[in-house]
């Protein structure tokens, strides 16, 4: 029983050392504004080591790197070159992981993309594109992260925030949209691979049975990510959510219950959430940061 208990104490979410310290995490998408924001949110309680992964390393992680060794000097950010839709990459980084730190805890999938808003602009190769981030991605993390993260590390590493792990943790979490559930939030392709990714998370709750690791959705509304219509690429190939200024202040005010659209760190707070045990007894869930605006009308954005 006292073995029990020194493992439920580590686990704890109000350790006073931070509800992740210790974890391992990988976060997709890392120069998105959310994906930065959500690894800021994993810095900030206590995560040992953050793998920081998108298509190429640029230097959009130096601020972010100079901002973390500032509030969280000692979680270590590893700016991590990955395409999310490559199965062999995947096994690559989870194996270099593992190597070098012995465990693997969190997986954040954040690396979606919008691609062209209308039917007739979207090609198959457009709806591939779509369909590799937004589930081919979450698809590979629920395959290849569960088997790393039942790796148990009963002596602590040698880095800082280093903690024994005694017990079989994990925890998958897919940023999606609320076009995970709704149509007409952008483009087909979009809608459609948004709802193959919430797939991935409700077929992965019986796939994980026994594991330990659990497996959840965020589906944001509108999320104010600094992009304006003025230097917005329509077809949606680089961006990850619907500019904000899509709906003006006014529509946001009436079709939005709290008024504003969201800020990335807002999605960030619920991607720590469903990462520590304070989540414990989640799994398979989808999680909608949106404002209330779905439970008001079916959040549309007009073209």
């Amino acid at each position: 029983m006292a073995d029990v208990k020194m493992e439920e104490d580590h686990f704890s979410p109000y350790r006073a050392d931070g509800k992740l310290y210790g974890f391992v995490c990988v976060v997709t998408g890392a120069q998105q504004p959310v994906g930065q924001a959500i690894i800021q949110e994993l810095a900030a309680h206590g995560a040992a080591c953050i793998y920081a992964c998108d298509q190429a390393a640029s230097s959009a992680y130096d601020h972010l790197i100079e901002t973390i060794s500032k509030s969280s000097a000692n979680t270590k950010i590893i700016p991590y070159p990955l395409t999310v839709a490559s199965e062999a990459e995947t096994l690559t980084l989870i194996d270099e992981i593992l190597n070098s730190f012995g465990r693997l805890d969190v997986w954040v999938c954040s690396s979606g993309l919008l691609g062209p808003p209308s039917l007739d602009a979207t090609t198959p190769s457009d709806l591939q594109k779509c369909f590799e981030a937004n589930s081919m991605a979450p698809f590979f993390a629920l395959k290849y992260a569960p088997p790393a993260m039942g790796k148990l590390m009963l002596r602590k590493g040698d880095y800082p925030n280093a903690e024994v792990k005694g017990q079989r943790y994990g925890s998958i979490v897919v940023v999606s949209s609320v076009a995970s559930t709704y149509g007409g939030c952008w483009g087909v392709g979009y809608t459609m691979s948004c709802h193959a990714a919430l797939g991935v998370v409700r077929a992965g709750v019986a796939v994980l049975k026994g594991t330990g690791v659990r497996i959840n959705c965020i589906s944001p509304g509108q999320i104010d990510v600094g992009v304006d219509l003025h230097n917005f690429d329509m077809r949606g190939m680089t961006a990850q959510f619907p500019p904000a200024s899509l709906q003006s202040k006014e529509n946001q005010q009436k079709d939005i219950g709290l008024e504003r659209s969201g800020l990335p760190i807002e999605v960030g707070r619920v991607a720590g959430f469903l990462a520590s045990g304070f989540s414990s007894y989640i799994t398979g869930a989808n999680l909608v940061v949106d404002g209330g605006a779905s439970v008001m009308n079916p959040l549309t954005v007009p073209i």
